[in-house]
């Protein structure tokens, strides 16, 4: 049985739950704290592929944030997840290449740990806090938070009920809609206005040779198009469901892990929607909805050879002539023009031209681009103060709440947050 009274509440399991469970524990080992989750364990980045940046201002939201500030936490971070941080080769060949055509190639420090062993770090750490005195308590659904009278706490789905003196929410990008919910019946004031559109590219290694020198590059192009999260070595394209849709992402074993010689990564154009907006939380719904129906119930996918020529890609002619390897996500092979809003198709296709000249050979006519990879974390609360706090006692952190956009980002918005409850308590 969950005990009725605790001194903090963390609703979520990931980084930034851990984050900031550390750093309570850590400088008041007499505090009791609750670590709950609906799921049996921690999802989202920390458990798909694991990759961590240790550079300012990857995975930060800027807005809340000075180089100064995230340094200093990112070194509490490091302590904690232990990386290897991966070597660089050959960087000024593609930054010279890219400062010529306008584009930012950012150095950063990275650390890769797998989707074969993420889930053993994730559970070092949740053993790490057992042994310190956090109650950690998985498969337990929260319904309700609650902030009245200057008590804070959180109800169960199975009716169980505790309080708090600070409740920390962070329920991650798959917990968006969870997180509205309680903003709004909180009175909490937020803005839903930006979202990230987007393809994934597949292809093989030598036709994006820069990943053996920089495991995953960062770049930026004009019209907020930017690189995300590349994969190598053994890489996969996998499925998400979304509510009734299925979305793209990409996954990678380990360093160690036997290969396939294919790489892939995400082409995202950011939107930011102006009044009068509705959500884009719902633009992107509606264009992952839009894409599953075109595709017949799944997402779509296009050979770049296809795509210059203006014709769709067949199944049948798939993986035939130039076309010389196949696939690894079974999804449609089809139109991406009939799906992707023009606007943003022309910024990506832009963006894959240049990128193509940094890392020639991106463009080749075998290379596949799925659609949608679509990133949505935009639920960004009115806060109170530097710590992410929107009630009295009640805590919004992590990339649901649009503090961070990566695992070390939002471990740092955890010990933000629970440096303030310190304060507090």
């Amino acid at each position: 049985m969950i005990s009725d009274s605790y001194d903090v509440v963390i609703v979520g399991t990931g980084p930034a739950g851990l984050g900031a469970a550390f750093h309570l524990i850590e400088n008041d080992p007499a505090l009791k704290v609750l670590l709950v989750d609906k799921e049996k364990i921690c999802s989202g980045g920390l458990l798909n592929d694991c990759k961590q940046n240790y550079t300012f201002p990857i995975g930060f939201a800027e807005e809340y944030w000075s180089k100064e500030s995230a340094e200093e936490i990112l070194a509490q971070v490091e302590r904690h997840l232990q990386p290897v941080i991966m070597k660089k080769h050959n960087l000024e060949q593609y930054r010279r290449r890219a400062r010529q055509i306008s584009v930012s190639l950012c150095d950063v420090r990275q650390a890769h740990v797998g989707s074969d062993r993420s889930k053993t770090l994730i559970r070092r750490l949740l053993s790490e806090l057992e042994s310190m005195g956090v109650r950690v308590v998985v498969k337990k659904e929260v319904a309700e938070v609650f902030s009245r009278g200057g008590k804070a706490g959180v109800a169960f789905t199975d009716g169980g009920k505790v309080s708090a003196k600070a409740v920390i929410i962070a329920p991650g990008r798959k917990g968006f809609r969870f997180l509205k919910r309680i903003m709004e019946e909180l009175g909490v004031a937020y803005v839903d206005n930006i979202v990230d559109i987007g393809i994934r590219l597949e292809t093989r290694i030598e036709n994006y040779s820069i990943v053996r020198d920089y495991y995953d590059p960062k770049i930026y192009f004009e019209n907020g198009v930017r690189t995300f999260c590349t994969n190598s070595g053994l890489a996969r394209v996998v499925l998400e469901q979304y509510q009734d849709f299925k979305l793209i992402n990409g996954h990678a074993l380990s360093a160690g892990s036997r290969r396939n010689d294919l790489v892939n990564f995400a082409l995202l154009r950011t939107i930011r929607l102006e009044d009068p907006v509705r959500s884009g939380h719902q633009m992107a719904v509606y264009l992952g909805r839009l894409a599953n129906e075109i595709g017949g119930g799944k997402p779509l996918m296009q050979r770049v050879g296809d795509f210059r020529m203006g014709k769709r890609s067949r199944e049948a002619t798939f993986t035939r002539d130039l076309y010389d390897f196949a696939p690894t996500c079974s999804v449609t092979a089809g139109d991406l023009g009939l799906a992707v809003p023009s606007k943003i198709m022309k910024d990506l296709w832009a963006a894959l031209k240049k990128l193509d000249t940094i890392v020639p050979g991106v463009l080749h006519p075998s290379t596949i681009m799925y659609y949608p990879e679509i990133k949505m974390y935009a639920n960004k609360p009115a806060f109170l103060d530097e710590h992410f706090q929107v009630k009295a006692g009640i805590y919004m952190i992590g990339d649901g709440a649009g503090t961070s956009r990566g695992i070390t980002g939002a471990w740092a918005s955890g010990i933000r947050a629970a440096q303030g409850i310190l304060r507090l308590l």
